[in-house]
């Protein structure tokens, strides 16, 4: 037993040294590979990529400001679909498409559901959901807006917020405005429940204005999201501009630029201040017939005390101005007796009354009384320079 296992090795060093000779005779090269049906230098096949999305399924509930992350290591991604409902979250691939990155909020109390496939075929597939506000945020209160109303080319779209906004930077982008006609404009927030969007210029007439707040998902406040996305379509009207000169007791209505009214009126008697009418660009905020008009700080027998109806009311200020009919015509054209309205003969300030649009105009010249800007809708008395740093994202 001992001689048969010293003549094994021997055997098999003569087998090897046989094949060294027989592959050098061959004339190839011990680089070339080995021989027919070796399997050492055999090509291997890639590692399939290796996807992976954030957030991850069976986690806890997700926040809706949270971003859709899906990674592939190893390759490239070739589809991702994330959607909830049948809608789909829309997303971008970076350069090399090995990220994707959602680009909006998530909708709150909501499911989704997300798919990805790498190319060569790998895919992989998660679901998770969002989490309910504990504090809902929505749109209060658009105007001028009402349904079928047209506005003049001066208004401001004022929005009104259910809730406190202190992340104004965050509800403020998804603030859209897009008009038919472009113009440049700008939001101011005057406090933390109102925005006021106002153009450079004015508005260009006869076209829609669509106000969209993509506000589902949009963090505002702490524990407050918004929870849907608003619409409303504003119709612009004719460009009706009032032009009031108090010294020459004349005030001039144009139409789309043609002139469609001269009407003799009065101002404010400027005896006080309170009496004296505002000068500066204003615009109609509303109207009323009849309007109940108190004098303002004063009671039933002060001096100066007045209670009236007065007819064919419309309002350009907050601090208690109009233009409006009154059997004046004695002081109309010749001087000015008011207590700081526009008043003009009945007949002509009927027909004002029922021309006039919110947000029309009414620009004023000859006081030494200057209208201020956040007194009723005197958001033109600000340039728009000066306007735009009310904006969060300035």
């Amino acid at each position: 037993m001992k001689r048969q296992g010293k003549r094994t090795p021997l055997a098999g060093l003569a087998v090897a040294a046989a094949a060294i000779l027989a592959t050098s005779c061959s004339g190839g090269s011990a680089a070339t590979g080995p021989a027919q049906g070796g399997s050492a230098g055999a090509p291997t096949t890639p590692a399939a990529p290796v996807i992976k999305i954030s957030p991850t399924e069976g986690g806890a509930p997700v926040r809706p400001n949270k971003k859709v992350v899906v990674t592939a290591a190893g390759g490239a991604l070739e589809q991702v679909t994330v959607e909830s409902g049948g809608k789909p979250l829309t997303g971008t691939f970076d350069t090399k498409r090995t990220k994707w990155v959602s680009k909006t909020p998530l909708k709150p109390s909501s499911e989704y559901t997300v798919s990805a496939r790498a190319v060569g075929g790998t895919t992989a597939s998660s679901s998770f959901t969002t989490l309910k506000p504990e504090i809902e945020l929505e749109v209060a209160d658009v105007t001028p807006a009402l349904k079928g109303e047209k506005v003049g080319v001066g208004a401001p779209i004022i929005v009104t917020f259910n809730q406190p906004v202190t992340q104004k930077a965050a509800v403020e982008q998804a603030l859209e405005v897009t008009s038919e006609k472009p113009s440049e404009g700008a939001w101011r927030w005057i406090n933390d429940t109102t925005a006021i969007y106002r153009t450079a210029k004015y508005w260009q007439p006869h076209q829609k204005v669509t106000f969209t707040a993509h506000l589902s998902g949009v963090q505002s406040a702490k524990d407050t999201y918004g929870v849907k996305d608003f619409t409303k379509r504003i119709q612009i009207g004719a460009a009706q501009i009032a032009t009031v000169d108090t010294r020459k007791h004349k005030m001039i209505v144009k139409r789309d630029g043609k002139t469609v009214k001269t009407m003799l009126i009065s101002a404010g008697n400027a005896s006080t201040r309170e009496y004296t009418t505002t000068s500066g660009v204003h615009l109609a905020m509303g109207k009323a017939n009849p309007e109940r008009m108190i004098s303002p700080g004063r009671k039933k027998g002060d001096p100066g005390y007045y209670d009236l109806m007065i007819n064919h009311a419309v309002r350009f200020s907050n601090s208690g101005e109009y233009v409006h009919a009154l059997n004046n015509v004695w002081a109309q054209g010749r001087q000015n007796v008011s207590h700081g309205c526009i008043n003009s003969r009945p007949d002509q300030a009927k027909w004002f009354y029922d021309q006039v649009q919110r947000g029309d105009v009414i620009t004023i010249t000859g006081t030494n009384r200057e209208m201020e800007w956040n007194n009723g809708w005197g958001f033109w008395q600000m340039s728009f320079k000066q306007w735009k740093k009310g904006s969060a994202l300035a």
